[in-house]
């Protein structure tokens, strides 16, 4: 794997034995931080540790990647407490429900876990729903009273008393969480919160992302992704206008291998989805040289399902292809415009020299001074074939009839190359 785990021991005594694994949770929640958190969970677990201790600041994200991460979280055969620092809010209040204990700062909050779609509008009633419950089981898991997890997740659960009105996604302060029953304590800082658990003396690792995490979860951000498709369409576009290979070029196809980059980082996507975009590419190129549409339709039919096998939201998956796509036929439309087909790429396959009369180019030679030369038919004519004419071989045709071989024919016109013929006798 591309991984590797940065590890940090802040305190190396052994004291009493313990093991304390500090794991971060922080932005976003998205589907590389839940790579991260799988991968530093079953590292803590299989060194041995005692405890694990999510540190928590975040304004939430996806509720897939949220659902996995708790599994993860509830999987474990240790206790964990999670300590939020500044903000535990929407699917970031998810993860902190599924630890044993919640600790907070005295300026931190926890709440507002209303779920939307990746538009922004309010997510459908199943949706919802099935979030609402998962909050509940979430707070009932941990001896915790699920109204004040069902009042974050639903505005129709009426608390005036913690300021959430019907209408209102719940939000509490770290005083409010402790009288409610939802943090252990207030602390001021890591030290406080393991004496508090009779930790002082523990060993502690804290297990943080590596650089190359950090630019995978960059690279998976839902915010990021039509970002990354819209260049490398774009880029791709101007590049087929430009002559040469150049920036246009290398801004597309390096936007499409940091996609792919960050997602199989993040463990989104396989080296399949890899060997589907290098097809899908050589089917469009081959198309541009070898006409006929059903090369591109491959090819972009093959680019296409080497994102969608690469992303875990369809629906956001579709979201970002459609606006890469439509930014990119403005600027297909602008650049045609502008330019025309006469540059780059195209410049193969489109005929480049004028045809013009004056240049001595004529559609056909007239043979106006045929008409009515007479000569005999040499194949049958039915209705085309070769006829004689003053020791002139020339391809004829009849006006519909048939005619036998070496029978008398007059020439009656000349269309162009098209000389049409009649037989004497029917005259």
């Amino acid at each position: 794997m591309f991984l590797v785990y940065g590890v940090h021991t802040v305190n190396a005594e052994n004291g009493n034995g313990k093991l304390v694994y500090v794991i971060p949770i922080e932005q976003t929640v998205e589907k590389g931080l839940e790579s991260f958190i799988e991968r530093a969970t079953e590292k803590a677990i299989s060194e041995g540790a005692d405890h694990l201790l999510f540190e928590i600041d975040t304004p939430g994200g996806r509720v897939d990647a949220a659902t996995q991460i708790a599994e993860t979280m509830q999987a474990v055969s240790v206790e964990s407490s999670a300590y939020v620092l500044n903000e535990a809010l929407s699917a970031g209040s998810y993860l902190a429900l599924n630890t044993d204990h919640i600790f907070m700062t005295a300026n931190a909050t926890m709440g507002a876990s209303g779920v939307i779609n990746t538009d922004g509008t309010a997510a459908d009633k199943k949706a919802q729903s099935a979030w609402i419950a998962a909050m509940k089981a979430a707070a009932e898991s941990k001896g915790r009273n699920s109204l004040y997890a069902e009042a974050m997740a639903d505005p129709s659960v009426d608390l005036p008393e913690l300021n959430a009105s019907s209408g209102e996604f719940l939000t509490l302060s770290a005083k409010d969480a402790v009288e409610v029953g939802y943090a252990d304590s207030i602390v001021d800082d890591r030290t406080e919160l393991l004496a508090k658990l009779n930790l002082s003396e523990a060993k502690v690792v804290e297990v943080a992302p590596t650089l190359l995490e950090r630019v995978a979860r960059f690279l998976t951000n839902p915010f990021v992704v039509p970002i990354l498709l819209t260049l490398a369409c774009v880029g791709l576009i101007i590049e087929f206008f430009s002559p040469g290979f150049g920036i246009p070029g290398l801004v597309g196809l390096g936007s499409l291998i940091l996609f792919f980059f960050g997602h199989i980082v993040a463990g989104l996507a396989g080296y399949e989805a890899i060997v589907f975009v290098i097809i899908g590419l050589v089917l469009v190129v081959a198309e541009l040289f070898v006409p006929g549409g059903i090369l591109g339709v491959l090819g972009l039919a093959s680019i296409i399902g080497a994102l969608f096998l690469s992303s875990a939201d369809i629906g956001h998956m579709l979201m970002s292809i459609s606006i890469a796509l439509l930014v990119s036929l403005v600027v297909f439309a602008i650049l045609f415009k502008r330019i025309g087909m006469e540059k780059g790429i195209f410049r193969h396959i489109i005929l480049q020299d004028a045809t013009k009369t004056e240049l001595g180019y004529v559609s056909s030679v007239s043979r106006l001074d045929l008409i009515g030369l007479k000569g005999i038919s040499v194949t049958p004519l039915r209705p085309s074939g070769t006829g004689l004419f003053d020791g002139e071989r020339l391809d004829v045709v009849t006006e519909g009839g048939y005619v036998q071989a070496q029978s008398p024919i007059r020439i009656v016109k000349a269309e162009g190359s098209r000389i049409i013929v009649r037989a004497i006798d029917n005259e």
